[in-house]
Order: C-alpha cells, then sequence, then structure tokens
C-alpha cells in the first residue's frame, strides 16, 4: 500500500445520529451513536486523519441539512472531513465549507446539472471537489440512490476526468452496508483504466483484510462503515494499519 492510503471512517447522519443504512434503504436505518462528536474524537484519538461526514437527511431533502454536526466536528477536532449528502445549491456548498470541511462530495448534481457541478469544480478547484459516483450494476445512481440512470460509469468517469476532476467516490450500492466484501475487480479496471484519478472504494468492507487489498490494487483510499460499528474491524486492527 501507498504510504498516502487514506483509511476513512464513515459517519452517516440522520436527526443529527450517528447511523448506518443497507444499499441506501431508510427503512433499514440503524442508530449507533446519539453523539456524532464523540464518535469523530474517538476515531481522531487512534490516529485517523480523515472522515467521511454523510448527511442522510440532506440527501432526502435535498438541501444541507447537518450542518451544524460538520460545524462541531470541525471546530473541536483536526480530522479532514469531505462532506456530502444533499448539496445541491452554491449556497449548500458555501454552507459546508464555511463550517469547515476539507472536501465535499458530489454526486447528483455531476449527473443532473452539469454545467453547475463544472462552475464549482473551477470555483473552488479539484483538490476541494470529489465526484460521487454511485453504481449498481455499471449504471449511475443518483437523489440518494433512489433512481438508477442510463449513464455508463466509465464513460461518467472519463467524461468528468476531461474536465479536470481528480478525485472519486466509487460505490457499489449492491455491497454497501451488506458486509459481504467490497467489488474488487470494479476498482481494479477503474485503476487500470484510470491511473491518475484518485479513487477512494466505498461499500462492502467487513474485514481489515478488504482494506489491506483495496489498497494494494493502488486506490487513494478505502471508506468504512457497518463493519467498523459493529466490530468486524477494531480499533487495534486500524491502528495497525496506520502505525
Amino acid at each position: 500500500m501507498k504510504k498516502s492510503y487514506r483509511i476513512i471512517p464513515a459517519l452517516d447522519l440522520i436527526e443529527g445520529q450517528c447511523v448506518r443504512l443497507t444499499e441506501g434503504d431508510y427503512q433499514t436505518k440503524k442508530v449507533y451513536s446519539e453523539d456524532p462528536l464523540a464518535v469523530a474524537q474517538e476515531f481522531e484519538a487512534l490516529g485517523l486523519e480523515y472522515l467521511h461526514l454523510v448527511d442522510l437527511d440532506g440527501a432526502k431533502a435535498g438541501k444541507i441539512v447537518n450542518w451544524q454536526v460538520l460545524e462541531k466536528i470541525c471546530q473541536h477536532t483536526q480530522l479532514k472531513v469531505d462532506f456530502g449528502g444533499g448539496l445541491k445549491t452554491s449556497e449548500d456548498l458555501k454552507i459546508a465549507f464555511e463550517a469547515g470541511a476539507s472536501q465535499v462530495t458530489i454526486g447528483s448534481v455531476a449527473v443532473q446539472k452539469p454545467d453547475l457541478f463544472c462552475e464549482w469544480l473551477e470555483n473552488y478547484g479539484p483538490q476541494s471537489i470529489i465526484l460521487g459516483a454511485d453504481v449498481r450494476e455499471g449504471k449511475i445512481a443518483v437523489s440518494g440512490w433512489q433512481m438508477l440512470t442510463s449513464i455508463d460509469l466509465l464513460d461518467f468517469l472519463e467524461a468528468y476526468q476531461q474536465k479536470g476532476i481528480q478525485y472519486v467516490i466509487c460505490t457499489d450500492i449492491s455491497k454497501d452496508g451488506r458486509l459481504a466484501g467490497p467489488a474488487f475487480s470494479l476498482y481494479a479496471t477503474l485503476k487500470s483504466r484510470f491511473p491518475a484519478l484518485h479513487i477512494i472504494a466505498s461499500g462492502g468492507v467487513s474485514q481489515v483484510e478488504d482494506v489491506i487489498r483495496l489498497g494494494q490494487i493502488g486506490l487513494e483510499g478505502v471508506i468504512i462503515g457497518k463493519a467498523l460499528y459493529e466490530g468486524r474491524i477494531t480499533y487495534a486492527q486500524l491502528q495497525a494499519l496506520i502505525s
């Protein structure tokens, strides 16, 4: 694994609480903590540097909702937070960055309003904007995974790489929350096809060996969610990986 490999815990928010879903289904919500800041501080204490913070209320509402949680985490930790969920307008982005986000993850707007997305990319720069590529059976999904498009993942990434995007979080929806292992072949294909992109894997990580294997593919990083909260990957194992 490269030294800069990001191991990124995910913290998903509904009504200010830390939750997890399965395949993006809000009916599967499981609350893990009522204090997201305490969870984030635990991650920081382990020596982790990054946090993937998702506003699930925002994704559903189509506008930023849990920005105060983002602000609190950024004020009380040194974590580099990438924030996503419901970022639909320039005002939403302004709120997220002013609240302390290091990066924002944009998915639906990149599909539905490409001109606006490119405007954000130009205004904030490719270091600040992560392209969210949520995929099921090779096709891009939007609106909190509720809507499957006919857009091919590879074509989508190719088009945005030409427009200057550098960072991509690719989530295989069919794997998310199932603890059945990531889509290794998908990520190997993406890394081979787009060697210059900083690709972050998301979905399906179930054990520490998954984290190691994804790093060996040469990815920028990996997002870990349910496996961490369910104890499939221990804090001790995470510390061993980053030490």
